[in-house]
């Protein structure tokens, strides 16, 4: 196998290959353009006008997805795999995957949108190298764009699959690209209402690209994924690469559950205290009326939306950031466009 197909290897041991392009067959051309970022492309063939990309690791400890990527990267080195698509494939965070830790100085996925300007450090300047090298990806006019990022939550969840879909000015989810999620495997989609710094939320907010933040089960250490079912998300994958992609089944739109933001919850001081046990999974139901958090000068969340969850609960973020997230079932319909 070329080296080039071994991306996560060569991530993993923080090397930089010889030779920055290969070619694999007649047709297919793998160009290393930085640290975990690898594009896979047709040379003297017509692809299928998809440019996609795919990325996982912007949490380092987050391995289920990067092994996924990693499946899919080898079976186009191998020539299992022909892709038809444009590919870019991003190991986000190089240096905390090879801790095995979330990040390294701060949370990546809070620096996209511009936000890196702001400021200073390793992840600063790798969400601006990544803004610069999908920026270069999506630049081919008239062709379809599509970004997934693939995560693993910090806690379980109540729905194990979930896609977050970003909020831009004058654009609504598309039915379509929901019910390819749900033919995925993916169980709830939350709809997103005002502007991201998630670096799905660049894509489709700066890049005009379908773009959404995936959530694929619980983050465990590479090699312990085993209870991680990505059968379904794969083959939707493998297809979109391949360009075999069938039709989507409108059925699969009315299986999807779909979920608005009602409110943030944002930590203003080391006063934050919430009051839910650290156990508590994504998208369990909170009581109206209950008390959930609590923060300097008295303030005081209550829980005043009927069927109310709760998803992200984290109290250790830094101040100033978001410690949870209140959603309530939505529709398409109620959705104001």
């Amino acid at each position: 196998m070329l080296a080039l197909g071994r991306l996560l290897e060569l991530t993993l041991a923080g090397r930089e290959p010889t030779e920055k392009i290969q070619l694999l067959g007649e047709h297919v051309r793998l160009h290393w353009l930085d640290e975990g970022v690898l594009e896979v492309s047709l040379v003297g063939a017509q692809d299928c006008g998809l440019d996609l990309v795919l990325s996982a690791g912007i949490h380092g400890n987050e391995t289920a997805p990067i092994e996924l990527l990693d499946e899919l990267l080898q079976a186009i080195a191998r020539g299992d795999l022909q892709p038809r698509a444009r590919l870019l494939v991003v190991f986000g965070n190089p240096e905390a995957m090879r801790r095995g830790e979330r990040f390294v100085e701060q949370d990546l996925n809070r620096l996209f949108a511009g936000r890196h300007a702001e400021q200073v450090g390793f992840e600063a300047m790798r969400a601006n190298d990544l803004e610069h090298h999908l920026s270069n990806f999506f630049s081919r006019p008239g062709r379809q764009r599509l970004h997934y990022d693939l995560h693993t939550a910090i806690r379980g969840s109540k729905i194990e699959q979930f896609a977050l879909q970003p909020y831009a000015v004058g654009r609504s989810p598309c039915p379509q690209q929901l019910a390819r999620l749900a033919q995925a495997g993916i169980a709830a989609v939350l709809l997103q209402d005002k502007p991201g710094i998630t670096f799905s939320a660049f894509s489709y907010a700066h890049l005009q690209a379908e773009a959404f933040t995936l959530e694929l089960g619980r983050a465990r250490p590479f090699g312990r994924n085993q209870q991680v079912d990505l059968q379904a998300l794969r083959q939707s994958l493998w297809q979109l690469i391949e360009g075999s992609e069938t039709p989507t089944d409108p059925a699969a739109l009315e299986r999807l559950q779909l979920f608005r933001v009602s409110r943030e919850l944002i930590k203003h001081s080391d006063a934050f205290r919430l009051h839910l046990p650290d156990t508590v999974e994504n998208f369990s139901e909170l009581a109206q009326g209950s008390l959930l958090a609590e923060d300097i000068a008295g303030s005081r969340w209550l829980v005043e939306e009927a069927q109310a969850r709760i998803i992200f609960p984290n109290p250790r973020v830094a101040n100033g950031l978001r410690a949870g997230l209140l959603v309530v079932p939505t529709t398409l319909d109620a959705w104001p466009g």
